[in-house]
Protein backbone atom coordinates (compact mmCIF):
# COMPACT_ATOMS: atom_id res chain seq x y z
CA UNK A 1 0.00 0.00 0.00
CA UNK A 2 1.35 3.34 -1.47
CA UNK A 3 2.37 6.11 1.67
CA UNK A 4 -0.06 8.47 1.66
CA UNK A 5 0.46 11.93 0.02
CA UNK A 6 2.12 14.89 2.09
CA UNK A 7 0.01 17.91 2.42
CA UNK A 8 1.36 20.62 -0.03
CA UNK A 9 2.09 24.12 1.38
CA UNK A 10 -0.60 25.75 0.19
CA UNK A 11 -2.75 23.31 1.61
CA UNK A 12 -1.10 23.47 5.10
CA UNK A 13 -1.74 27.38 5.44
CA UNK A 14 -5.26 26.98 3.71
CA UNK A 15 -6.08 24.64 6.65
CA UNK A 16 -4.55 26.27 9.06
CA UNK A 17 -6.48 29.47 8.11
CA UNK A 18 -9.50 27.66 8.37
CA UNK A 19 -8.59 26.81 11.60
CA UNK A 20 -7.52 30.33 12.69
CA UNK A 21 -10.48 31.78 11.53
CA UNK A 22 -13.18 29.04 12.61
CA UNK A 23 -11.64 29.06 16.07
CA UNK A 24 -11.78 32.85 16.29
CA UNK A 25 -15.65 33.21 15.11
CA UNK A 26 -16.85 30.44 17.87
CA UNK A 27 -14.92 32.95 20.39
CA UNK A 28 -16.74 35.76 19.27
CA UNK A 29 -19.99 33.64 19.17
CA UNK A 30 -19.24 33.12 22.73
CA UNK A 31 -17.82 35.97 23.94
CA UNK A 32 -20.54 37.74 22.45
CA UNK A 33 -23.39 36.32 23.75
CA UNK A 34 -22.23 35.17 27.29
CA UNK A 35 -20.36 38.52 28.37
CA UNK A 36 -20.08 41.57 25.97
CA UNK A 37 -23.66 41.74 24.76
CA UNK A 38 -25.76 38.65 25.79
CA UNK A 39 -29.21 38.07 24.89
CA UNK A 40 -31.92 36.74 26.87
CA UNK A 41 -30.45 34.02 28.83
CA UNK A 42 -27.76 33.73 27.02
CA UNK A 43 -28.86 30.84 25.04
CA UNK A 44 -28.04 31.90 21.54
CA UNK A 45 -23.88 30.72 22.60
CA UNK A 46 -25.37 27.41 21.47
CA UNK A 47 -24.71 28.68 18.38
CA UNK A 48 -20.99 28.20 18.79
CA UNK A 49 -21.34 24.37 19.11
CA UNK A 50 -21.03 23.66 15.59
CA UNK A 51 -18.19 25.36 15.27
CA UNK A 52 -16.26 23.94 18.11
CA UNK A 53 -17.53 20.28 16.12
CA UNK A 54 -14.98 21.46 13.02
CA UNK A 55 -12.35 21.98 14.73
CA UNK A 56 -11.20 18.22 14.77
CA UNK A 57 -12.23 17.51 11.57
CA UNK A 58 -10.62 20.58 9.75
CA UNK A 59 -7.24 19.79 12.22
CA UNK A 60 -7.72 16.15 10.61
CA UNK A 61 -7.71 17.33 7.23
CA UNK A 62 -10.95 15.62 6.70
CA UNK A 63 -12.15 17.03 3.56
CA UNK A 64 -16.47 16.20 4.41
CA UNK A 65 -16.03 18.77 7.31
CA UNK A 66 -14.21 21.43 5.15
CA UNK A 67 -17.27 21.02 2.91
CA UNK A 68 -20.22 20.53 5.30
CA UNK A 69 -18.35 23.63 7.39
CA UNK A 70 -18.12 26.09 4.15
CA UNK A 71 -22.01 25.46 3.34
CA UNK A 72 -23.25 26.01 7.49
CA UNK A 73 -20.94 29.20 7.83
CA UNK A 74 -23.14 31.22 6.07
CA UNK A 75 -25.81 30.96 8.57
CA UNK A 76 -23.22 32.87 10.65
CA UNK A 77 -22.92 35.28 7.91
CA UNK A 78 -26.42 35.77 7.38
CA UNK A 79 -27.37 36.36 11.62
CA UNK A 80 -24.59 39.10 11.48
CA UNK A 81 -25.81 40.76 8.26
CA UNK A 82 -28.92 41.01 9.51
CA UNK A 83 -27.93 42.01 13.18
CA UNK A 84 -25.96 44.12 11.70
CA UNK A 85 -27.79 46.01 10.07
CA UNK A 86 -30.13 46.11 12.65
CA UNK A 87 -28.06 46.80 15.72
CA UNK A 88 -25.90 49.50 16.36
CA UNK A 89 -22.62 50.09 18.94
CA UNK A 90 -21.42 47.21 20.06
CA UNK A 91 -23.84 44.41 19.00
CA UNK A 92 -23.53 46.14 15.34
CA UNK A 93 -19.79 45.99 15.13
CA UNK A 94 -19.87 42.56 16.69
CA UNK A 95 -21.95 41.34 13.59
CA UNK A 96 -19.63 42.68 11.31
CA UNK A 97 -16.93 41.04 12.63
CA UNK A 98 -19.25 37.69 12.87
CA UNK A 99 -19.76 38.43 8.93
CA UNK A 100 -15.76 39.21 8.13
CA UNK A 101 -14.53 35.89 9.96
CA UNK A 102 -17.61 33.87 8.37
CA UNK A 103 -16.96 34.74 4.55
CA UNK A 104 -13.05 33.99 6.08
CA UNK A 105 -14.11 30.58 6.87
CA UNK A 106 -15.79 30.30 3.93
CA UNK A 107 -12.91 31.24 1.54
CA UNK A 108 -10.44 29.27 3.28
CA UNK A 109 -12.85 25.91 3.55
CA UNK A 110 -13.55 26.23 -0.48
CA UNK A 111 -9.95 27.04 -1.70
CA UNK A 112 -8.79 24.01 0.70
CA UNK A 113 -11.27 21.67 -0.96
CA UNK A 114 -10.47 23.05 -4.61
CA UNK A 115 -6.58 22.73 -3.84
CA UNK A 116 -6.79 19.12 -2.23
CA UNK A 117 -9.21 17.99 -5.38
CA UNK A 118 -6.91 19.86 -7.55
CA UNK A 119 -3.85 17.91 -6.34
CA UNK A 120 -5.33 14.90 -6.20
CA UNK A 121 -4.22 14.76 -2.59
CA UNK A 122 -5.80 12.06 -0.28
CA UNK A 123 -4.45 13.22 3.23
CA UNK A 124 -4.08 10.43 6.13
CA UNK A 125 -5.57 11.08 9.32
CA UNK A 126 -2.76 12.25 12.07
Amino acid sequence: MPAPALPTPAVTRLRLTALVATAMLALLCLAWELWLAPTGQRTLAIKALPLLAALPGLARHRLYTYRWLSLAVWLYALEGAVRGYGDAGLTGALAWAEVVLAVAVFTACGLYVRARLRAGQHVAAG
